[in-house]
Formats: structure tokens, sequence, C-alpha cells
């Protein structure tokens, strides 16, 4: 079984569930999944996980992504892209300036309304099924933040936009809802993901290329191994004496760790001392106050440089020793 992550590009007319049927034909294995729906007509990044790299799904979708979109003005419909059914049509008489200037009135964090044409659910069913058969429900707004929006171009009615956002952003909605502050309406009319997290579209690469690799017998040309998703967390390797531990999934001991990359790694030792090092006499300093804190988690691999998984540190107390314990198991799939 292959294990790790394939940045692919998803063509127009595919559903981000029709990729992952397309490469389990492919590959010739079930463990498979995308990490984040993108719509039959949009097209760009999707990262698909293989094999043990599936349990990354919580850690890729979690991240900043980039799109550029076609806004259309004068146009809504009923899936707020240029797909749907028509619902009205208005003239645009607004200028260009007028349009740069709702557009960057959408920057920051805000609530938006998750449109009916979505995959989300209500009551456990989706939205779109519920739309399909002419159903509406309400919708609670829910945060979502655009970090950076630019109009690339303008040619009335139409405008190229690129946009930076956080996770659960829909673009349609944004495009709906520059248009209706414009007074004129609006929908997208075509939409690109450029990045999600750490892929982006250079390194993207098309079913047709990976079915050529498979055929090739290179089926891991395009593979990037499960751990190289995790770079932001320290890196530590154990020792021969902490692989019982790590293979079999348990809490090992700080001693049995050491930092594999001295420039990201945590310090092992904690620089405050411990309450009952400290003297009552003893001033905390500011330095000691302000210490930096330990990560969130941490890799770490074991003797034999295979990667294991996150692990969290756990000071220790009077009846064991500082530790770390698993946070997310990536333990070889075969």
């Amino acid at each position: 079984m292959l294990n790790g992550v394939i940045n692919v590009y998803k063509e127009k007319g595919y559903t981000s569930h029709d990729v992952v049927a397309k490469m389990r034909g492919i590959f010739r294995q079930k463990k498979i999944g995308h990490t984040g729906t993108l719509d039959p007509d949009a097209e760009g990044v999707l990262p698909v996980c293989l094999g043990n790299a599936t349990r990354l799904s919580d850690y890729l979708t979690d991240k900043t992504k980039c799109y550029r979109a076609v806004l259309l003005l004068g146009v809504t419909t009923d899936t707020q892209d240029s797909s749907g059914q028509v619902l009205s049509e208005r003239p645009v008489d607004c200028t260009e300036e007028a349009l740069r200037e709702t557009a960057a009135a959408f920057l920051g964090p805000q609530l938006q309304v998750p449109p009916m044409y979505s995959a989300l659910k209500v009551n456990g069913k989706k939205l779109v099924d519920l739309a399909r058969r002419g159903i509406e429900v309400e919708r609670k707004p829910r945060p979502v933040e655009i970090l950076e929006l630019t109009v690339e171009e303008v040619t009335l009615p139409r405008a190229v936009l690129t946009v930076r956002c956080s996770k659960g952003t829909y673009i349609r909605t944004l495009c709906h809802d520059i248009g209706e502050r414009l007074g004129t309406g609006g929908c997208m009319e075509s939409l690109l993901r450029l990045s999600t997290g750490g892929f982006s579209l250079e390194n993207a690469h098309r079913l047709k290329e990976l079915e050529e690799a498979v055929q090739a017998g290179e089926p891991e040309r395009y593979l990037l191994p499960t751990d190289a998703c995790l770079k932001e967390y320290p890196a530590l390797s154990g020792t021969a004496e902490a692989d019982r531990f790590l293979l079999n999934g348990n809490p090992v001991s700080a001693e049995l760790l050491e930092e594999l990359d001295s420039a990201a790694a945590p310090n092992l030792q904690s620089e405050e001392p411990r309450p009952e090092e400290r003297s009552a006499a003893e001033p905390q300093t500011e330095e000691r106050q302000t210490a930096e804190p330990r990560p969130e988690a941490c890799r770490v691999y074991d003797s034999r440089g295979r990667f294991i998984g996150l692990y969290r540190f756990e000071e220790g107390n009077e009846n064991r020793p500082d530790r770390y314990r698993p946070v997310k198991l990536f333990l070889p799939e075969s």
C-alpha cells in the first residue's frame, strides 16, 4: 500500500469524489481520500491522501486557501455560480472604482451564510440534496476570514479576483455578496484553486500523469511522504531503546528522544525550574515569566528514521519523568 499525499490538479467536470474513485482504480488501493471539496466546475489544487496519510485530513483541511475567481455582475443564480438557474438579471451600472471599493470592504473576519447548494448538512441531510428538491432551510452564518482580496482585472460586467481566505469560505457566496452590495447582483463564473496549505498549482498533477506513472512502474513518482505535510512541527528522533514504546503507540520518556533538527526542535528541558526546585525567596524574572511556550506537537521518528506520528510534551511529576504522549499516529500500513 502507498502511504503519502499527491497534489492533484482537479479538472473541470470532476467532483472531488470522482477524483478519489479514479485514483482508487489507478493505484488499485481503497484507502484514499481527499482533503477538501471542490465544486465540479472548479479546477485546481486538491491534495489527495493515500494509506496512513488519510489520517492527515484534519491537519490539511484547516489551512489557508488561495483562489482565482471570475465574478460576473448583473446575474444571480440559485447556485451562486454560472451553472445554476438564473434568478435575476440586472443592468451593471457601477463603476470600476465602486467595484474595487466594495470588494475591499469584504476584507477581514466576517460571518458568511453558506449557500443552499453545498455539501453542508442540516439535521443529517445535505443542503444540496434539499435544494434539488426545492426545499430551502435556514442556515446559520459561519465565521470566515478574507485575508487578501485583489481585483486583478476589470472588464465589466466581469472582474478577476484573487482571494486568500480561511477554511470554510465559499467564493461563490463572496461573489454573490459583492454583487448584492453593489446593487447589480452577481455570481461566480469560474474558479481556480491556486493553493491550499503547502500545496500549489505549479506542483499539481493531472489524473492522466498519475496513470502514466503507474503504467511506467513508478507509482510513487508524485507521492509526497506523509511527514512532508507536517514540516511546521519540530522533529524529534527516538533512541533504539525508545523504539518499543514508539512502535506500540505508547508514551515515551523525554530522555529517550533527541532533537532531530536543532533549528526547529523544542528544548527537551524547560528553561524554567519546576516549582519544587525554585527557592521561595527567589524572585521570578521577566524572562521566566515570558518563556516561549512549547510547540503544540512534535514529529517523532524511531531510531531508523521512520515517521511514527505527532506527540505532545507532558511535564512529569513525582511519580514519573517528563514524557511525550502520542496525539496522532502514522505507523506505516502495508
